[in-house]
């Protein structure tokens, strides 16, 4: 049986549950998180897929495609980290919110303003703004998710909200294809980013003072921990403190190396994969874009089952079976020479694909609860800004030299030198055996 640090020295913690009870108001977040999440996914899916079109519109080889995906990452590295700190300065709890509307506000904008663009530097300018916005509500995300949830169930909540990684991986393609079915490549650069503004009012709407203190209230009545003290939600912080916190802490700096390397598998592999299903399989760019997505129909099981476990065996546990699911299944895709297979190898990854990343989160919510939201814009800023800078164009690299094969023998070692950092990682959930 799990044990944890007592609420209060008067109170006992309640009994783990696999499948946990909460406030009402939690459950809401929960939902609203995972659709903002589901947003983010989507929007990072917008390039990748629509991807051969914008090469032949521009002429562009696989190499120069994979800079311009590249500078997606560039505003991901940037948002990341500024929103991170912004979220962790401004107070904790309900005033994240602000900070997260913020961030889909920029990349609301960066999406219409995609649509106008005529030239490849006005695109690129583009692909840029919309990486600071994407890369700047991810963390702020996280860390609301991990505030309104008690500490008991925490890798629950992470792992059932990060569903919203796999549902817009499979979701997104489909709505893509759809639109450039019947129109052009451009038009999914308007509708898609605008799918954001109600769920930015939901978030406002939700994320109150009032609410937090009916949840808090709610967690210490049931004799569980509260995430943070309520009265924390209020400071004004030192953003250099807060990234002193972050950058000192081993958990931090093992989960960037750690992530940087899953990251990079994934980048790999999903920037070229309709690339993969158009030229090498043969088809048609609606039908590899739907294909591209599959992951997604199995990556809600992954995310929130990893996600539970972890609350129960721990996160290296978990991280550790991750880690070989990863391995296999992108080795797996050099079989990939139909549209059968890529449906049955894309679905078996899926179920491990976005794991990593909420018991990770999990991991440095746990490790840095005074500075969550600069660990975590940290780890997605170095990680994903910098693997997904510089994979894209040594992938194209690989592909247009060696071939597809070599190209996922290459993703795949990177999944194996990703278990180094992981056993450097600090256990942050204690177990007791009976």
């Amino acid at each position: 049986m799990q044990t944890r640090p007592e609420p209060s020295s008067h109170r006992k913690p309640g009994k783990m549950s696999w499948f946990p009870t909460a406030h009402p108001i939690s459950w809401i977040m929960l939902v609203v998180t995972t659709l903002a999440i589901l947003l983010t996914s989507i929007d990072r899916q917008l390039l990748p897929t629509v991807l051969p079109a914008i090469m032949k519109d521009f002429n562009l080889t696989e190499v120069q495609a994979g800079w311009l995906n590249s500078l997606n990452f560039i505003g991901t590295f940037v948002g990341a980290m500024l929103f991170g700190v912004l979220a962790d300065v401004f107070g904790k709890g309900y005033r994240r919110s602000w900070t997260w509307v913020a961030a889909i506000g920029v990349a609301v904008a960066a999406g219409i303003g995609t649509f106008f663009s005529r030239t490849l530097g006005s695109l690129q300018i583009w692909r840029v703004i919309m990486g600071v916005g994407t890369g700047g509500s991810e963390p702020v995300n996280v860390a609301i998710i991990g505030e309104w949830w008690q500490k008991e169930n925490r890798g629950f909540a992470v792992g059932v909200h990060h569903t919203g990684f796999p549902f817009g991986q499979f979701l997104g393609p489909v709505l893509m294809g759809a639109i450039i079915a019947v129109a052009t490549w451009r038009e999914a650069f308007v509708w898609i980013p605008l799918l954001g503004v109600p769920i930015m009012l939901a978030q406002v709407m939700i994320g109150t003072k009032r609410n937090q203190e009916k949840v808090y209230g709610w967690i210490r009545e049931n004799n569980m921990t509260v995430p943070i003290e309520e009265d924390d939600s209020n400071k004004l912080e030192n953003p250099f403190k807060l990234m002193k916190i972050a950058l000192s802490n081993r958990n931090v700096a093992s989960s960037v190396a750690m992530i940087f390397l899953f990251l990079w598998a994934e980048a790999g592999v999903a920037t070229f994969m309709t690339l993969h299903l158009t030229e090498r399989v043969g088809l048609s760019l609606a039908e590899a874009a739907v294909i591209s997505g599959a992951s997604g129909l199995t990556g809600w099981i992954g995310q929130a089952f990893w996600g539970t476990l972890s609350d129960h065996l721990g996160r290296k546990f978990s991280l550790r079976i991750i880690g070989l699911g990863w391995t296999v299944s992108v080795l797996a895709c050099i079989f990939i020479d139909s549209a059968v297979s890529g449906w049955f190898i894309l679905i078996i990854w899926g179920l491990f694909r976005n794991s990593p990343f909420p018991v990770t989160y999990a991991l440095l919510i746990d490790s840095t609860p005074k500075a969550a939201a600069s660990s975590m814009g940290l780890m997605i800023g170095i990680a994903l800004g910098l693997s997904g800078f510089l994979v894209a164009p040594v992938a194209g690299y690989f592909i247009q030299t060696w071939g597809w094969t070599a190209n996922y023998m290459m993703l795949a070692f990177a999944c194996v030198l990703a278990f180094i950092p992981m056993a450097m990682l600090k256990e942050t959930v204690v177990r007791q055996d009976n």
